[in-house]
């Protein structure tokens, strides 16, 4: 809601315009102002002693410049992304609407760990935060991922960092990631399908014992040649 400090002798507060409000120290002018401001997609806050207001200060986060692209990206890879802010809704809409997102606003950590909660119910959840507010709901999700700028609170909770600070790298992230396990598929396929025929043909008396050996090496040679051609991929390749 807002801090304050003990300025001279008096007390003075730096609040949302909703708790300077309640403080009686934002009148219907100042509160126009700010709303106008939060429409633009600015956080407002107020300086008040006293019940006193002295002034608005409007602060923005700009989106990084590959937000947009990695949204894109995202959406190609069939993955729906929202954000959760503890901004005011009017701010939260102007942000993502410029990158055509979902979003829930006025989130206190409590409530961004209770969405993933529930967003987690149906399935694979990951959560990409940089702050020390977004570790409980790194922690909640099925991967957490921190941005390399974070907090360190976020570094280590988190099951991966991104360490380049690009969100681009996030859609790289899920392509490593899926070609990984489509590469893991193709070992176990390869390897229990020779292994497979090779039992049934030695059973059979059609190859020998040492074909058969020499078979389950080979299988091995061809999952470990099959692996390494994940050292020549590429995540920042769209599929």
């Amino acid at each position: 809601k807002g801090v304050e400090a003990i300025v001279g002798d008096a007390k003075a507060w730096v609040a949302s315009p909703r708790h300077a409000t309640d403080a009686v120290a934002l009148d219907g002018l100042g509160l126009r102002r700010t709303t106008q401001l939060e429409e633009e997609g600015k956080t407002a806050v107020v300086i008040y002693r006293e019940h006193r207001g002295l002034g608005i200060i409007a602060m923005r986060d700009e989106p990084r410049a590959d937000a947009i692209k990695a949204v894109q990206q995202l959406k190609a890879l069939g993955v729906d992304s929202v954000i959760l802010t503890g901004d005011n809704e009017r701010t939260a809409a102007a942000i993502a609407g410029g990158m055509g997102m979902e979003f829930r606003a006025d989130m206190m950590p409590e409530d961004k760990l209770n969405f993933i909660k529930t967003m987690a119910e149906g399935g694979g959840v990951m959560m990409i935060g940089d702050g020390i507010n977004d570790a409980p709901a790194l922690k909640q999700a099925s991967v957490g991922v921190a941005m390399g700028s974070g907090t360190d609170v976020a570094l280590e909770t988190a099951d991966a960092a991104i360490l380049r600070d690009k969100v681009t790298d996030v859609p790289g992230l899920i392509r490593l990631s899926r070609a990984t396990m489509a590469n893991i598929r193709q070992n176990v396929t390869i390897a229990l399908g020779l292994k497979a025929v090779f039992l049934v043909t030695t059973v059979f008396g059609l190859t020998g014992l040492w074909i058969a050996i020499l078979a389950d090496t080979g299988a091995t040679v061809l999952v470990t040649l099959n692996a390494l051609r994940l050292l020549r991929f590429n995540p920042e390749r769209k599929a």
